[in-house]
């Protein structure tokens, strides 16, 4: 079973290896394939995550709010205090020791105010009897040394008794069964939260005659919990479907909540989860977070609420339910999911539908090149197409059967040449020296009429195809910006693929000029003018910026040349940016392991009142000596291929050569080179069948030395 399997891989990747339009649908719909779902991946999480993060946010500050409501309300129930012990009535029949006028005082303010308890406490010179009937705690001696005091304290059910029997029956409450929550083997909550407040009555000397002490018990205060729930979780300030909630735990029991438990019945009794207790109770922490709170997860927010001796005796919790809002977020992941899903289908069908109508002409050239290398004299023919892959079919066609008569030609003057060395024979053999010299000539006569027909086969070939192609590319490069601004942000996803598409393009470009500038060199010269050889320089590192991205190396200027030179500004600034590129190239591949970082160093320095040299240095893999005759000559590259056409160096020698320059290289392999560029300050122009010689001429030792 697995041999089946490697077989039909092996198949696959032979298939893909084997045709270019496989190779190209695999490059895009790898990058889809890959991309997107990561991408979709991505933005789930995150979208997931920062959902949540609001809501914990949301769930914070409502927890903040129900702080400030709790801590404000017992301020509120102090100033009722305060207002009824400063007012003149209450003093009067205070001070007149009329029990019964500030005694209905203060059942009125109880009835009004809502105070569980509210009672006056004479002092009489002694607070001894108001120590032994009252429940001590700090703030009663507090307010015994005249301080008044509004704070949290836990009532016995023996001293809820002595307050009010009623208020002990309230308190008795049996605890609820509840998932989550520490085991315990209490079983009843018995004991009061109160709000107590203590305000002291001082007379004209200060001295305190007297305390009001109120308390208003949680325990099933249901208008407490509810009044704070109607501030924090206001009409509209949740979805529809969730609810908000606001509970005061005695410990980790729900004494006074609006959590539902049923239908129209309270979660009293309920108690919290261990996990909340330990944080909140134990640790002193706030939780903010999900929590299961009775019988489903709500966002929840604890605190931890203290008594006035500074002990955690209980919590403060306001939370929401968690179902409406998760399910709103899935409805919208399904959503993004369903569209990333669609975008890729619609991406793959696009992809497979172009690489069959673009390659199928391709392919055929490919076929037609493959027989006229067996000796076979095929065509490409008539092909549907209009675009330039149809120009460029019938450009082949064109250039197969030019070089088919230029061989037919050349080989009709090698057999006249041979037929005059057969009939001179005799005398070539009297003069041997002689012979040998015209025979070489005739070799490199021959020579360089194939290599004079083939330059200008190509120049024929380059001027036809660049006519052809530039209107398309240019159509091309303002149909990509367009898509770039239509799309806007929804082009994010594939800027990546346009940005590729758009360097591709003007790849193609520069080929295409390179060729031209080389075939026609006297249609692309420019206007000379006086530069700074310097600033050109710095202007023309930013062109070459982008390269940085991808490859490990720094570049060092060390210029200072002072003198100014006359030359094409544009000419010049191509020669230097394709040596930097060239450089570039040459530098060692961080991922190939290799820990030397690339270098490369730019100096310019005065040439002895004649011009400017700019000297491009590079710490890479050096050039070859038998190898470094051949870089100025026309289609050589030592680059893999795909990665250079030959024509860089070319083209920049031919530049610096119109002007009367030069261009010499020093390299040793293995550590690098160095290209020197000569500019002459007033240029010596020469004619372009000048430097296309001094080229073929390289062309011929190289020949020479090969045979």
């Amino acid at each position: 079973m697995w041999a089946g399997q490697d077989n039909r891989l092996l198949r696959f990747f032979d298939l893909i290896r084997g045709t270019l339009r496989y190779k190209l649908l695999v490059l895009v719909l790898f990058p889809i394939l890959l991309v997107m779902p990561i991408a979709l991946i991505t933005a789930v999480n995150w979208s997931k995550n920062y959902g949540y993060e609001q809501l914990f946010i949301k769930v914070k500050t409502d927890l903040s709010v129900s702080h400030d409501i709790f801590e404000r309300i017992q301020q509120d129930y102090l100033n009722k205090l305060v207002s009824l012990a400063e007012s003149y009535t209450f003093r009067s029949a205070l001070e007149a020791d009329n029990r019964q006028g500030y005694n209905q005082q203060v059942t009125q303010l109880r009835e009004d105010a809502g105070f569980s308890f509210l009672k006056v406490l004479p002092i009489n010179g002694s607070e001894t009897p108001v120590l032994k009937t009252q429940r001590n705690s700090v703030a009663l001696l507090s307010a015994l040394q005249g301080k008044p005091s509004a704070g949290i304290e836990i009532y016995s059910m023996q001293e809820l008794q002595h307050e009010s029997p009623a208020l002990a029956k309230r308190v008795h409450l049996p605890l609820v069964e509840t998932p989550r929550a520490r085991p315990s083997d209490k079983s009843i909550e018995d004991r009061g939260m109160v709000i107590r407040t203590l305000y002291p009555i001082k007379n004209a000397s200060h001295q305190v005659i007297a305390l009001v002490d109120g308390g208003v018990l949680l325990n099933g205060n249901f208008d407490f919990v509810d009044a704070i729930r109607d501030l924090v979780y206001a009409k509209g300030n949740l979805p529809e479907g969730s609810i908000g909630t606001v509970t005061v735990f005695l410990d980790d029991v729900r004494i006074n909540t609006n959590v539902p438990l049923n239908v129209g019945e309270r979660a009293l009794g309920t108690r919290a989860s261990n996990e909340v207790r330990t944080q909140v109770l134990d640790n002193g922490d706030d939780w903010i977070d999900r929590a299961f709170v009775v019988n489903d997860w709500y966002i929840s927010s604890y605190e931890a609420i203290s008594d006035v001796d500074g002990k955690r005796v209980g919590m403060l919790y306001a939370g929401f339910l968690e179902a409406p809002f998760r399910t709103k977020l899935w409805q919208a992941l399904w959503v993004l999911i369903l569209m990333f899903l669609g975008l890729m289908l619609l991406s793959a069908w696009v992809a497979f539908i172009g690489a069959k109508s673009i390659f199928r002409p391709i392919e055929t050239m490919s076929e037609v090149i493959e027989a006229t290398q067996k000796g076979q004299p095929e065509r490409v023919g008539a092909v549907a197409s209009k675009d330039e892959i149809g120009v460029l079919a019938k450009e082949l066609d064109a250039m197969l059967d030019l070089l088919e008569h230029r061989e037919q030609e050349i080989q009709n003057s090698a057999d006249q040449l041979e037929n005059k060395v057969i009939k001179r024979t005799a005398e070539l053999q009297r003069k041997n020296d002689d012979l040998r010299r015209t025979i070489q000539l005739l070799r490199e006569t021959r020579q360089q009429l194939v290599i004079a027909e083939k330059l200008a086969a190509l120049g024929e070939l380059t001027a036809g195809v660049a006519h052809e192609i530039n209107n398309p590319i240019a159509v091309i490069l303002g149909s990509l910006d367009i898509i770039t601004s239509e799309l806007g942000k929804a082009a994010e996803p594939v800027k990546e693929e346009i940005d590729i598409a758009i360097q591709q393009v003007y790849r193609i470009k520069d080929i295409i000029n390179n060729l031209l500038q080389y075939a026609r060199p006297d249609e692309y010269a420019g206007y000379l003018g006086v530069i700074n050889i310097n600033e050109l320089i710095e202007d023309s590192l930013k062109l070459v910026k982008h390269l940085q991205k991808d490859n490990n190396f720094t570049i060092t200027l060390d210029l200072q040349a002072t003198e100014f030179v006359e030359i094409n500004a544009q000419e010049c600034q191509q020669v230097i940016v394709n040596l930097i590129v060239n450089a570039i190239h040459a530098l060692p591949e961080a991922e190939s392991g290799n820990a030397q970082k690339g270098q490369i160093i730019i100096r310019t320095r005065n040439w002895n009142n004649k011009g400017v040299m700019l000297g491009v240095k590079d710490n890479g893999s050096g050039i070859p000596k038998d190898k470094q005759g051949q870089i100025f000559n026309p289609f050589y590259s030592t680059k893999s291929p795909g990665k250079g056409t030959g024509l860089g160096l070319s083209v920049s020698y031919s530049l610096i050569r119109r002007y009367g320059g030069n261009i010499t290289v020093e390299s040793e392999e293995g550590k690098g080179a160095e290209f020197g560029v000569w500019i002459l300050a007033e240029p010596k122009i020469m004619e372009d069948e000048e430097t296309i010689a001094e080229q073929l001429q390289g062309i011929e030792d190289e020949s020479k030395r090969i045979d």
